[in-house]
């Protein structure tokens, strides 16, 4: 290891990282490069290095960012394969610094060099004694092996997680600060982790996606390998949202996207951050469950119903344990009854009740998880044994146990035994519901040629950057969404013979909501009308819109149906091709009632987005309602999700606001469209 910076000052961060190798036991050479020094802490120092005696595996830099390029082009001459970057001063900084750092990758690249960082706090390899790193928390801290990497983009959070963890009994395998993952980034190093032998579940501490295909690809390895992804990500505020020119980019917040990406790619998502360290006793063993169906058991009564309240908040079913096993419980002399938290009374839990009910309840089919609530019995290890340890069939189905005391040494027994406990009833039931809210990663849908053909057609001879309604809804069409009857005319003398009542509505791109603009009428009945509207409308464009585009008039046989609904497509630039799904008309304004998903989505992934929809009851038969053509609407939403795969032009955008949802059998139909390319 060459520390370049090193520093014999106690009190500057330069000299953590030699102190921190030797303190944690690395027994390799360590070559501390500092050109006016001859000695730092018993080791020799040199100069630059070029000096130090070769070869060097790794080079940790903490030279002012200036000077980090050159560092790197020795590194580059001397065939040093990986180079820490603890310097501040790059991307993060704005403009010039993100011209030299792109300078310095490029150099870095053309010689085979990977970097990571700049500005990251190091790295910690616990199973080989590798402390590289200059995050104070080392210095105190001792490792303690276990299962558990970390990849983190803050570097202080490294620590965070170390000590919070370590000290209730948890064990760690690789930590690593990315920075500004200006070429190492999360995703390649996650695709590593999936690999490491000493690793059974990655902890990911993210404040952004830069690599998103990467992590993607990486997660889904990891699943594959039996190791589960936990995520806690920054962002769930509306701070950050995007304005864009359509619903859908001002409805989709980044928060949204980001549960999408985990769902998509089996990736579990926790809310808080002790629930990050928490959870992986819950996942390690097992497999997504079939349901979000949790069975609660306790002796106190009281600190169970904080959990079980915090469960039904968050979307989890807490479950009354069947009428069967009800029955056979009582008939053994046991205390339980059909209420959704199974309440030992108080003196009833001894002589094995206790264990007895939970060993049922873990047996059970009518559950997914089982949530245990011990009170202050539980700062007596004796307890734990005998309600927790001895229970039956505790691999069959994982158990989460609160410890509602203080109970500092009971939450490391559990964990020393392998059982995932809780602090607070809180990160309990976040846990929990991210554990049941935990998918299989997403089957990876095909787009077929002979569906996009007409599509790519169509886009490959628009060369306008946005398309105006009527372009929008034949690409649509094209893709095999039906659009309603329409004609575009540039004249009132052209207002032929037309199948009334007709909207009007000015054609252009240029104006996005065109019905705040005036620039839309409904229920025109007659010629007289039709005519006197087309011109209205020519008119008021001309001097309300002066600088627009204005591509005439679209007249558009009116249409009917059971529900609006507006599907959306958008390219973010963190997270990729999304779809949305939502109310649609003027409902997409008042409510903002939607889902999103990854794009493109399968038939079925289309049919859950419209259960997820609570407004959509209605087109399921909701009250002996007629029903909706939902088979249609999910074949819309399909569609809409192929723009994902479009090789001629890249569609930043696209949405039709509304899709008209008729009765069963009857179809969709397209009414108002946009669409914009990249």
């Amino acid at each position: 290891m060459a520390l370049v910076g090193a520093s014999a000052d106690l009190k500057k961060n330069n000299s953590r990282p030699q102190r921190f190798l030797r303190r944690h036991g690395y027994a390799g050479r360590i070559l501390p490069i500092n050109p006016g020094r001859t000695e730092i802490f018993g080791e020799t120092a040199y100069p630059d290095l070029r000096s130090a005696p070769g070869p060097i595996d790794h080079a940790f830099i903490m030279v002012p960012a200036p000077s980090v390029p050159d560092i790197v082009a020795q590194c580059c001459e001397l065939k040093i394969p990986v180079a820490t970057i603890f310097s501040a001063g790059f991307a993060e900084l704005g403009e010039e610094g993100l011209k030299r750092q792109r300078d310095m990758v490029a150099m870095a690249r053309a010689a085979d060099v990977r970097l990571l960082g700049p500005n990251c706090m190091g790295l910690v390899n616990v199973h080989g004694r590798t402390a590289l790193s200059v995050n104070a928390v080392l210095e105190r801290e001792k490792f303690r092996p276990g299962p558990l990497s970390v990849i983190s983009q803050s570097g202080s959070t490294l620590g965070t997680l170390l000590s919070r963890a370590q000290a209730r009994g948890l064990g760690f395998s690789k930590l690593v600060s990315v920075g500004n993952e200006c070429d190492l980034g999360v995703g390649e190093i996650a695709e590593f982790l999936a690999d490491d032998p000493e690793t059974g579940l990655i902890l990911l501490f993210l404040e952004t996606f830069r690599d998103s295909e990467r992590l993607a690809a990486a997660a889904r390895r990891a699943f594959a390998a039996g190791k589960p992804v936990v995520a806690y990500k920054l962002g769930r505020s509306e701070v950050g949202r995007r304005a864009a020119a359509s619903h859908t980019g001002a409805m989709v917040g980044t928060d949204e996207l980001a549960s999408a990406f985990f769902r998509t790619h089996g990736i579990m998502r926790v809310d808080m951050l002790e629930s990050l360290f928490e959870l992986p006793q819950l996942a390690l063993g097992h497999t997504p469950p079939p349901g979000r169906r949790v069975a609660v058991l306790t002796g106190t009564g009281g600190a169970a119903a904080m959990v079980a309240d915090r469960l039904g908040v968050l979307g989890a079913e807490v479950v009354s344990p069947p009428p069967a096993l009800v029955a056979k419980l009582q008939a053994e002399g046991l205390p339980i009854n059909d209420a959704p938290i199974t309440d030992i009374p108080m003196g009833r839990s001894e002589g094995g009740a206790y264990t007895a009910i939970l060993s049922a309840l873990l047996a059970s089919d009518h559950c997914d998880a089982v949530v245990s609530v011990i009170g202050s019995s539980s700062q007596n290890p004796q307890t734990l044994v005998d309600r927790v340890l001895k229970a039956e069939a505790r691999g069959r189905k994982p158990l989460a146990v609160f410890l509602a005391p203080r109970a500092d040494d009971g939450l490391a027994f559990l964990q020393q035994h392998g059982i995932a406990s809780f602090r607070t009833p809180e990160s309990c039931a976040d846990a929990v519901n991210a554990y049941l809210d935990w998918h299989a990663p997403a089957p990876r849908v095909e787009c077929l040629r002979e569906d996009l053909a007409a599509a790519e057609e169509l886009v490959s001879a628009m060369q306008a950057p946005r398309l105006n309604e009527f372009e929008a809804c034949s690409l649509f069409a094209a893709l095999g969404i039906a659009r309603a009857e329409s004609r575009v005319i540039m004249d009132p003398a052209q207002c032929g013979q037309v199948d009334f009542p007709v909207a009007v509505k000015l054609l252009s791109p240029d104006i996005a909501h065109k019905s705040d603009a005036g620039m839309v009428e409904l229920n025109i009945s007659s010629t007289a009308n039709l005519k006197s509207s087309v011109q209205r409308m020519l008119n008021r464009a001309r001097e309300t819109f002066p600088a627009a585009r204005i591509d005439g008039v679209l007249v558009q046989r009116m249409q009917r149906g059971l529900a609006e609904v507006i599907v959306g497509y958008r390219r973010d630039p963190e997270v990729g091709p999304v779809v949305l799904l939502g109310m649609g008309g003027v409902m997409a304004e008042l409510k903002r009632s939607y889902c999103v998903r990854l794009a493109p989505v399968s038939l079925a992934t289309a049919m859950e987005m419209i259960e997820e929809v609570p407004e959509l009851a209605i087109l399921r038969g909701f009250r002996n309602l007629p029903r909706g053509d939902c088979a249609a609407l999910a074949r819309a939403i399909c569609a809409m999700s192929l723009l994902a795969c479009l090789g001629s032009r890249i569609v930043s955008e696209a949405e039709i606001n509304p899709l008209i949802v008729k009765g069963e059998d009857n179809g969709v139909v397209a009414i108002d469209g946009l669409v914009v390319f990249r």
